[in-house]
């Protein structure tokens, strides 16, 4: 059965945000058609806030329909783009239709039209994107899963003592002592491709189904790494009992301080470590029947797992010496943040810190102008940061 728009025009007297979907139940597609300049000073900002509650709502896709928009300022794109980056925190979809030309300029020239979806009709709204991204990795991770496979076919045991080697492959001949010796380093530079392939085939396929978290370039680069230095250990122990002995000291004296928060990624990486091991080995088609094993099951697994709170420590300074206590905790109740104060100081500006427990759908930006109140709370600055571990 098609869906349906739930529609909202904003008029002055717009009906309650939580009467827009009609029958008491969430829109998968809503709305909402502003007629008035997107200018600062309440236009803008009213825009905004219906954006994030309709988000907080639990709304799939929202449209913003610009046809009775004439013009808009750098508050009334704040809005837009902040409906963008939600709707990419979240997973879901923001699309801008039938923008004028001035809007339209506007965009273009802030380079937010190779950001934003803009379409020119409600019938192209409604059409479902493909995620060309997803479907380019997808196919990536097969024919490199398929490649790898293929070599170990061909080849099987690749680098395994005592297996016996092909005549057919260069660079190896066989030994009594040892199975076979490579002759050629590059045949050993081949496994850390290899290895370091398969490290970026499951960061790309695991930061694409991470998104209810910032990114973290260092954790992915870790994880491909992490691949890497697991090929390189089996290469250099190779058969020798004492050079494992040797590797496995070296690598106790190591002591990681970084914490890692999900336990997701911890298991991805000891896994990465696993199949880095493989491709060290030789053994490529069990590296890459494993590559191509986890890359289906990290999509899979999230399609049942639910969105998890997401702690933030806030900080709030006061204008003077007296803090708004009431004000602060009647914002996280109204928006069912769980808070515990951790540190007050006074001074000429009182200060507080709260460690909050936020819904996945909770704006940082939302909560921090509810707190901030427009300057007529005593709230001076609102600064949110990761808590410390450890």
């Amino acid at each position: 059965m098609p869906s349906k728009y739930a529609m909202c025009y904003r008029f002055a007297h717009a009906p309650p945000m939580s009467t827009l979907t009609g029958r008491g139940r969430k829109a998968e597609r809503l709305l909402l058609s502003p007629q008035e300049a997107l200018v600062a000073g309440g236009p803008a900002e009213e825009l905004e806030r219906r954006i994030q509650e309709v988000f907080r709502l639990g709304t799939e896709h929202v449209v913003i329909d610009l046809k009775g928009v004439p013009n808009a300022d750098s508050a009334g794109v704040r809005a837009l783009v902040r409906g963008h980056t939600t709707a990419q925190r979240l997973n879901r979809r923001f699309t801008l239709v039938s923008p004028n030309p001035r809007v339209r300029e506007l965009l273009e020239l802030s380079l937010l039209t190779r950001v934003l979806e803009v379409v020119d009709t409600l019938v192209e709204a409604k059409t479902k994107t493909v995620q060309w991204d997803r479907i380019l990795v997808g196919v990536t991770v097969a024919v490199a899963g398929a490649a790898l496979v293929g070599i170990g076919i061909k080849w099987p045991g690749l680098g395994l003592a005592g297996t016996g080697m092909p005549d057919s492959l260069p660079g190896v001949k066989d030994s009594v002592d040892s199975g076979f010796v490579l002759l050629n380093p590059l045949f050993e530079l081949a496994k850390l491709i290899a290895a370091a392939v398969i490290g970026m085939l499951v960061t790309v396929v695991h930061r694409h189904y991470r998104s209810d978290r910032s990114q973290n370039p260092a954790l992915d680069q870790a994880q491909v790494l992490l691949c890497v230095s697991g090929a390189l250990m089996m290469i250099i122990i190779g058969n020798s009992v004492a050079r494992a002995f040797g590797i496995a000291g070296a690598a106790s004296i190591i002591r990681f301080r970084t914490p890692i928060e999900d336990a997701r990624d911890i298991t991805i990486m000891f896994i990465l470590m696993g199949l880095g091991m493989a491709a060290g080995l030789g053994a490529l088609a069990v590296a890459g029947l494993g590559t191509l094993f986890l890359c289906a099951m990290i999509p899979l697994l999230n399609l049942f797992s639910s969105q998890r709170p997401r702690q933030m420590m806030v900080e709030v300074v006061a204008a003077d010496r007296d803090f708004p206590t009431a004000h602060v905790h009647h914002v996280f109740a109204v928006n069912g943040v769980t808070f515990e104060p951790r540190e007050v100081s006074q001074g000429d500006e009182a200060t507080s810190k709260y460690l909050t427990t936020l819904k996945p759908t909770d704006s940082l930006e939302d909560l921090s102008a509810q707190l901030m109140g427009d300057g007529k709370k005593g709230i001076k600055n609102v600064s949110w940061s990761a808590p410390k571990r450890g």
